[in-house]
């Protein structure tokens, strides 16, 4: 018998109702916040970034691939990883492949970034059947100068990152077992995704959004918020070819 509570096919579609009007101011206010988003002024890159690829080198430009917008998400694998990147970013670039179509039809590149050099990066993507451009930011500035890493210094300056470190949870300790690297170097890798434009031969960035934003997270988290029950507590990701034998059964 279920500890849930229960009630007829009348009371579920009353219930339902209310629910639907909550649903709506919701999707109204994501709405509003879309809007937001597209005001936010652009600011010209006006530093010259190149990096690795799998076809060699390119310039922020010309990762474009011709198009106008260029949208991409930086997986935490630094160079100090030595067992591959971080597990729930590697959930979410197992997503990437086919919106990777989709959206470059829609005039969007979208890739993903990495500190790690391209050769492992490249290893990492055949290992996991990817199909995006992955592209390789090692040995530039680029993703201190963009927020999506930090130095050894600046991380000494951020007391979350210092309080993680000296107490970490079980969780972020397995996690740092799990990419190959100490926790201090695993940490200062910044999940998120940001956006390019291209106009008139200038790149702007246009937005920045970082963990823990929710959209910093699988797509598969937006299905589990559809399922009759919550997901684990505790925030621990394997990637697809780790998965423990028992993890596929929940106990009734």
């Amino acid at each position: 018998m279920t500890s849930h509570s229960t009630g007829t096919r009348e009371e579920w579609q009353a219930a339902r109702d209310e629910l639907a009007k909550l649903e709506v101011e919701h999707a109204q206010l994501g709405e509003r916040v879309t809007e937001q988003r597209r005001e936010l002024p652009w600011v010209e890159v006006e530093r010259e970034y190149e990096f690795d690829t799998e076809e060699g080198r390119k310039t922020l430009e010309q990762l474009f691939e011709g198009r106008s917008q260029l949208l991409a998400y930086n997986i935490m694998f630094g160079p100090d990883y030595s067992l591959g990147a971080c597990p729930g970013c590697t959930s979410l670039g197992d997503e990437f492949s086919m919106p990777h179509l989709h959206m470059g039809h829609r005039d969007v590149t979208l890739i993903c970034f990495s500190r790690a050099p391209i050769d492992r990066l490249t290893a990492y993507k055949r290992r996991m059947g990817w199909e995006f451009p992955y592209v390789s930011t090692y040995n530039t500035d680029f993703p201190f100068d963009f927020g999506l890493a930090i130095t050894p210094e600046r991380a000494h300056e951020i007391p979350e990152v210092q309080a993680m470190l000296a107490d970490p949870p079980d969780w972020l300790v397995e996690w740092s077992e799990q990419v190959g690297a100490k926790l201090e170097d695993g940490l200062r890798e910044v999940p998120g995704y940001i956006a390019f434009a291209r106009e008139d031969g200038r790149v702007y960035h246009t937005y920045t959004v970082t963990a823990p934003d929710p959209f910093v997270s699988p797509f598969f988290s937006s299905l589990m918020r559809r399922a009759p029950k919550p997901g684990p507590e505790a925030p621990r990701s394997w990637r697809k070819d780790e998965y423990p034998e028992d993890s596929t059964t929940a106990p009734a």
